[in-house]
Parts: C-alpha cells; structure tokens; sequence
C-alpha cells in the first residue's frame, strides 16, 4: 500500500451517550489503525462529550482530535471536522456516523480504494446493523431492499449532461474524499438535517468535477435501523427521498 500518512476519519455526534460506545469501539479495533479521527460534538446535552473525552485521552492508535460545533446540524458538524483535518494535514478523509459500526477493515479498504486506486471520491456498501433489532430474513430483505430501491431511484432520476460519472448513492454514514476535492467542491453545506441532506449535495457537486469515483461493496459499515424502527419502511423512504415524511422527531434517540 502506498504512503497513507495524512489518512483521517470525521464522525458527527449528538446524544449518543447509549450507543457511542460500540461505534468508538468499532474505530479502535481497526485492522489499520495508522489513521487520524476526529471527532465533532454536535452540541450533546448528555454524556457524549464526556465519553468521547474518555475515548481520546485512552486511545494510543488512532490518534484522536475532538471538536465542539455549536451550530446545529450534521452538515455544520461534519463540515468543521472536515476541515479541521485539512488543517492537520489530511490528504484523504472518511466519515461514518456515531451509530454506525465499520467492519473491522473499513479503514484498510478506504484506504485501497483512494490511495492505491487513485480515487478522489468513494463511497461503501451500508448493511443494517443486527445488534440494535432481531433481524428476520424478512426484515433483513426488507431492508436491503430498500437501500436499493433509494440507489435505483437515484439512478433514475438524477441524470444530466453536467455530471461526469453515473449516480450512486454516496451516504454520509460511508464516503470519503480527497481534501483538495472537498475543498474544491466546497463541502458540506453547513445546514440541518431537517433542512438538507448534506452528503447528497456534497455527492452531487463531486460528480460536476471528477470522474474518478466509485463505490466499492467491500468497504461496510453497519448502519443503525432505529430511524425504521420509529418512522417505519414506508415513511424512512419517504424521509430520505425528500423529507416528505416528518413526525417532528428528526434526531432519532
């Protein structure tokens, strides 16, 4: 593998405190742990900060840099993550989310993709998490069959001679970029979950400006199904399509 010096990974929190741990744990136990993380307090009214503080003062590999962002919103959060590693010396950065479980060789295989491959932009495969809720084959179908329809839709709907490469569904919860495309894309938008989708913008404006992307499916990263669990199948679709569903909670704890 070539030199991955200058390899980072942002993860977002917001009152996480029952399930961060499994998610820190998860980044700890990395098969590669040559790699920088920063963490970003969403403004948390609980124990997150405190956990992650602990997590950091622990943790000799990777070395850890936590943030605090007043500014709510995913996007604001993310965004100043991002640009903290820049400023550290990032060349590559990942994000995923704080209920979120990467595979043991997520890392590894980020770090394959964009720098042994060349990529500038890649995003991974999203599997549910089956620790969180009994998976029946049922469900578990249920599920996947919804990550697909939402890639397929996307395929069909958002086409136009502006991009460069063909859709594919880069979620926040498992991508990574180059810093000199974030920087050249202009990130994150700085907004709010209930705003915007801030990883669809950011993947949006990337397929304006390379073409070297793609989506590997060996890099994974469980995803929590506790938006499912309390919206529903119908209505999680619908939130992720285009907010058409709210119930007025919209940071699912």
């Amino acid at each position: 593998m070539s030199d991955s010096t200058g390899f980072f990974v942002v993860v977002p929190f917001f009152n996480e405190e029952k399930g961060f741990a499994p998610t820190l744990s998860a980044l700890a136990n990395q098969s590669d742990t040559n790699y920088s993380l920063v963490l970003v307090d969403n403004g948390s009214t609980d124990a997150s900060l405190s956990i992650a503080s602990a997590f950091a003062r622990s943790t000799v590999a990777p070395q850890v840099h936590l943030l605090t962002e007043p500014q709510k919103g995913t996007g604001a959060a993310s965004d100043s993550g991002f640009r903290l590693a820049i400023r550290r010396g990032a060349k590559w950065i990942a994000r995923t989310d704080a209920d979120c479980l990467p595979r043991a060789d997520w890392v590894r295989n980020l770090k394959t993709a964009m720098c042994d491959e060349g990529l500038e932009f890649v995003a991974g495969n999203i599997r549910p998490r089956e620790d969180e809720w009994p998976l029946s084959r049922t469900r578990r179908l249920i599920l996947n069959g919804m990550v697909w329809l939402a890639e397929n839709y996307g395929r069909l709907h958002r086409r136009g001679p502006q991009f460069r490469y063909p859709y594919f569904m880069a979620a926040g919860n498992n991508l990574a970029i180059t810093a000199e495309l974030y920087e050249k894309s202009g990130g994150f938008p700085r907004s709010a979950i209930e705003d915007t989708h801030e990883d669809r913008i950011l993947s949006e404006t990337v397929r304006t400006l390379t073409a070297r992307a793609g989506v590997r499916r060996e890099i994974v990263v469980y995803n929590s199904v506790r938006r499912v669990r309390a919206y529903g199948y119908l209505n999680t679709l619908r939130w992720y399509r285009n907010h058409g569903y709210r119930d007025g909670v919209v940071d699912v704890r």
